[in-house]
């Protein structure tokens, strides 16, 4: 690949030495007798094409292969003039027909190259893409030809063929796991430093939680033939948390954003966003991480390319001189910070798990992994009258099917995880239970405090003024009044209750699940509820402050 760097000097050293050797064929014959040849064949054309780098050769003299030695004439004016740099001293620059003819002879070198592909032959394939990027560097296309995308395409599909091969050669030689360098620089120190110290805890709980996912995310790497090591890439997505929601709105243990679930399968409708179910988000993640090997050819950048989107590093790749990617540190420092920090930052978990004791660590035992049955449900009913019928922890059934937005099966055909041993207590209770109509429009109240407006309101609740004013019937968005009641158009981030209707102080030993939305703290839960802080955390058996998106919290009202 170093090589590959120098490529425009090869070339152009390579283009001086024909020209030396034209030189030494038209005035230097005193010195060397050469017998002049016919045009040449085919078979020539194609000979010279690959020891030249595709200049074309004068049919009125023989051009000196790679191998000819010939002694440097004495050059005199004319010399210089006829063989002058393209645009000085009166020499045209290379027409259209040319340079669409060296692209040609590069895409049928790709071609060859391809077929030695087709047939396993690694190093004549790289010789022939090699050969391709040098005669496409010989293509003059000025800025406004038509060829110049052709030409752009060209190089970039040849540079990716050439990363692919090399990445190959890694996975051959190394195998399995050892496909992602574990290389240890000062980034990926400054990473384990942070695990080790101010993110120690959070570190050591992802791992122990890891235990519920990771052996069933392991079975599907294997079945790919993926590298085990990717495993870990959730402990720095989400923690391993199914419901894990971040500032950017990617959701699940993988973060997809809605666009990428799309893409690869995840439905999301008013019932289910597969983004939170683990296996489905699981295989639509290795299919992705899948296709962005393929694409950079090494897994540092198709890691970096999950993280900001596989555009938005091509585009730094773009911007280098040689537009084609040799080594990912080498673009590491013109990626967006975060992605900049998330390749270190699983090469460090991914050192710290191979070898805990060498940085300091004593990790946990994992969670047991979870264990299910399914089960065909075809009408929506809510998860609590299940295990209210079957004598269930009610968090349980929510636990196995975290997908589920609002804790029902959906009015269509459904596989619903269930504790082993359970799936025909379920048939069996299904038909008498009530069928669930979820909401088809939600929203919470928003009361008018002076100062408001509606653009402010709508930043605050995360929506826009538009949104607002239709929910509402308001015409002028001038128009608001202190004390008026607001719709506010979803309930993620809403915190005012609908006037008149509560929230009501919970009566005494009145028992709540609670679904802890974006924003939520134990102490504003502890206020709403009319409980204490010390007594929701005793409930659920909570060891700090710490709550995220998605938690099902039990809450007993009313303080005692």
């Amino acid at each position: 690949m170093k090589d590959r760097r120098y490529i425009s000097l090869i070339v152009f050293l390579t283009a001086l030495g024909i020209i030396l050797g034209s030189w030494a064929c038209s005035s230097g014959r005193k010195a060397v007798k050469t017998t002049p040849k016919a045009s040449p064949t085919a078979k020539e054309k194609a000979a010279d094409g690959k020891n030249g780098a595709g200049v074309k050769p004068d049919p009125k003299q023989s051009a000196p292969t790679a191998r000819t030695t010939v002694p440097l004439p004495v050059l005199e004016k004319d010399d210089l003039d006829s063989e002058a740099e393209p645009g000085k001293n009166g020499a045209q620059t290379p027409d259209k027909e040319e340079a669409s003819a060296l692209l040609e002879e590069a895409l049928t070198a790709y071609q060859e190259a391809q077929a030695a592909l087709d047939r396993g032959e690694t190093d004549p394939a790289l010789a022939k893409l090699d050969e391709a990027y040098g005669l496409i560097i010989k293509a003059n296309t000025p800025p406004d030809s038509d060829l110049c995308q052709e030409k752009n395409d060209l190089r970039i599909l040849i540079a990716q063929r050439i990363q692919q091969l090399y990445a190959s050669h890694l996975k051959t030689a190394a195998g399995g796991n050892g496909t992602i360098p574990l290389v240890e620089n000062k980034w990926v120190q400054d990473e384990i430093r942070s695990f080790q110290t101010k993110e120690r805890r959070y570190f050591e709980e992802a791992y122990k939680r890891s235990g519920l996912y990771r052996p069933m995310i392991i079975e599907e790497l294997r079945k790919e033939g993926l590298p085990e090591h990717l495993s870990w890439v959730p402990i720095i997505e989400s923690g391993f948390k199914v419901r894990a929601l971040s500032r950017a709105r990617a959701l699940g243990m993988w973060q997809f954003i809605r666009s990428t679930g799309y893409r690869y399968g995840l439905k999301q409708d008013k019932y289910i966003d597969e983004r939170m179910d683990p296996v489905k988000a699981t295989r639509a993640a290795i299919r992705y991480l899948a296709e962005l090997h393929n694409f950079f050819g090494d897994w540092t950048t198709a890691l970096a390319s999950y993280n900001c989107g596989e555009l938005r590093v091509q585009n730094v790749i773009k911007a280098q001189k040689i537009d084609y990617l040799d080594n990912f540190w080498d673009v590491f420092n013109n990626l967006p910070y975060e992605t900049a920090r998330f390749v270190p930052r699983i090469i460090a978990v991914m050192l710290i798990v191979e070898n805990p004791a060498k940085y300091g660590f004593t990790l946990p035992t994992p969670d047991p992994s979870l264990a299910w049955e399914t089960v065909a449900v075809g009408q929506p009913v809510k998860l609590a009258s299940i295990s209210a019928t079957l004598g269930l922890d009610p968090l349980i059934l929510s636990f196995l099917n975290p997908e589920l937005r609002h804790d029902s099966t959906p009015n269509y055909d459904y596989d619903l995880k269930v504790p082993v041993g359970y799936g025909e207590k379920v048939l069996a209770a299904l038909p008498a239970l009530p069928r669930y109509i979820p909401p088809d429009a939600v929203y919470g109240w928003h009361s008018v405090k002076s100062g408001d407006t509606l653009g402010a309101i709508a930043r605050r609740y995360r929506t826009s003024a538009n949104a607002i004013m239709r929910l509402n019937g308001i015409n002028n968005p001038r128009s608001l009044r202190i004390g008026q009641k607001l719709k506010i158009p979803g309930k993620g981030n809403l915190s005012e209750p609908e006037p008149g209707s509560g929230p009501a102080p919970q009566a005494r030993g009145a028992k709540t699940i609670h679904v802890v939305k974006e924003g939520d703290t134990l102490f504003t839960l502890a206020r709403q509820f009319n409980t204490t802080v010390e007594k929701i955390k005793a409930d659920n058996r909570l060891a700090d402050d710490g709550l995220s998106v998605g938690q099902r919290l039990i809450i007993n009202g009313g303080k005692t």
